[in-house]
């Protein structure tokens, strides 16, 4: 991680941590980049999508003033989802992909995520040179002149290209099929209706209202419990619920139960072993996956790669040693036969299409992968690495994992986004882990490293 781009991008509150002069100085540098790896005559063409964040259309017109004042031309998608970025970039051939959004995030933190010329998130060495830049006194970059300068132009129809591709990755029609989704006052609030309804879906939609302060306010992927409801309101099949910029899914059974990225990736992958579509007979997961996944894979005879956290980190193991499915617990899962990132509409798909083809309800899919209890705290220390290497917390940690033997774990790791450091326990109730992790703070505190435990 740099000092600005993080496992997913430069984010940070809209206006302080994440200000106009940066998504301009990207687009600067970018446009530059780009502009001069084109010996043809041709610009530099670089592809931009937003949430529908209020900032975001700040920080969209501050790239495509910095893209083009460089002498490449900017593309606008407008409001649309990260994954249809990376889709269009490669399928489209521009230089390179921006969407800017601060995924799961509230309204207002913001982000810029960058994605190279194959829809894949950016190289490390060009995001290091943009900070560089960022940081320099001197504007080093030349500003275009007379014809030279760049164009912005509409792209809007890009999301239709979008839209008819995920179309596409149904085995069968829809139809028939009562299905809830909730957008999350996000990206998705168009196009998941458009794709699901396109399948022959008896679709019905939730959050799907964005004003530009709502976004994830209650909704989506992070307050699950307002679809679980619905669904079982509504008596329907199944519900998805989507994150602010539709690269993550979680899903809902017909009994209003939470189907998480751990259990979606057993069902598929489970699916596709037994139809012998699964290379490797693996997934890739990461570290934070729960211990109930890995039990329910082994008793399925399906090996495992463990990755950090970041779906970055999952995505380079998968195209590294040629996996399919991968992902994470909350949701952003890649099916890399289909798609360079996480694609939470694509996701959604992909377990309908286990469905009808089993024509089994959800519940009796997810039944045979069970959750272990697993509590969570984000502590606030004073210096992360020195935190995780003091005697005393490992001590601890060491304690609880002999502790736990195999009914459960612990697992202690710095976030990639925040300032904080993550405590996880995993065990048969949530009182033994809750314990566990209480005493790893505790281990953190009597060594003079907490400061705050954050809700």
């Amino acid at each position: 991680m740099g000092k600005y781009f993080g496992t997913d991008g430069f984010r940070g509150k809209a206006g302080t941590g994440l200000k106009s002069e940066h998504a301009y100085k990207i687009g600067r540098y970018l446009g530059w980049y780009y502009g001069q790896k084109h010996t043809d005559g041709q610009r530099g063409k670089i592809v931009i999508g937003k949430d529908t964040r209020r900032s975001s259309y700040t920080f969209e017109n501050a790239l495509a003033a910095g893209i083009t004042a460089s002498g490449s031309d900017a593309y606008l998608l407008h409001v649309t989802t990260t994954p249809s970025v990376s889709f269009i970039t490669n399928d489209e051939g521009f230089d390179c992909g921006i969407m800017v959004s601060a995924s799961h995030n509230p309204y207002y933190d913001n982000g810029i995520k960058l994605l190279n010329g194959e829809g894949e998130k950016m190289d490390d060495d060009v995001q290091d040179a943009i900070e560089a830049y960022i940081d320099s006194e001197e504007d080093y970059i030349p500003y275009a002149e007379e014809d030279k300068i760049g164009k912005t132009e509409d792209f809007y129809f890009g999301r239709n290209r979008y839209i008819g591709y995920l179309s596409e990755r149904a085995m069968k029609s829809f139809e028939n099929c009562k299905v809830g989704l909730d957008c999350a006052n996000g990206s998705a609030w168009m196009i998941g209706r458009a794709v699901f309804d396109a399948l022959g879906a008896k679709t019905q939609v939730i959050n799907n209202q964005p004003n530009g302060l709502n976004v994830n306010t209650n909704c989506g992927s992070t307050h699950i419990e307002g679809l679980q409801k619905f669904v079982v309101d509504n008596m329907l099949d199944v519900g998805f619920a989507f994150d602010g910029d539709a690269d993550r899914c979680l899903a809902v059974d017909e009994k209003g139960n939470v189907v998480n990225g751990d259990m979606i990736i057993y069902i598929c992958a489970r699916y596709l072993k037994e139809h012998n579509q699964l290379p490797g007979n693996k997934v890739v997961v990461t570290k934070m996956s729960n211990f109930g996944l890995f039990k329910a894979l082994d008793k399925a005879g399906i090996g495992y790669e463990k990755t950090d956290v970041g779906d970055r980190y999952v995505y380079e193991c998968m195209k590294e040693k040629g996996y399919i499915i991968g992902g994470e617990q909350s949701g952003h899962i890649i099916f890399r036969q289909h798609a360079h990132t996480g694609d939470g509409i694509l996701t959604a798909i992909m377990l309908m299409n286990v469905m009808i083809k089993t024509q089994l309800p959800l519940s009796i899919l997810a039944q045979n992968c069970k959750m272990y209890p697993q509590v969570l705290k984000n502590v606030v220390v004073d210096d992360k690495q020195t935190t995780l290497e003091d005697a005393k917390v490992k001590e601890a940690v060491e304690e609880c994992t002999v502790r736990l033997g195999d009914t459960g774990r612990v697992l202690l790791r710095a976030s990639g986004t925040e300032p904080v450091l993550r405590v996880m326990a995993e065990a048969g109730t949530d009182k033994e882990a809750e314990e566990n992790v209480d005493m790893i703070i505790g281990a953190m505190a009597q060594a003079g490293h907490l400061l705050e435990i954050r809700k």
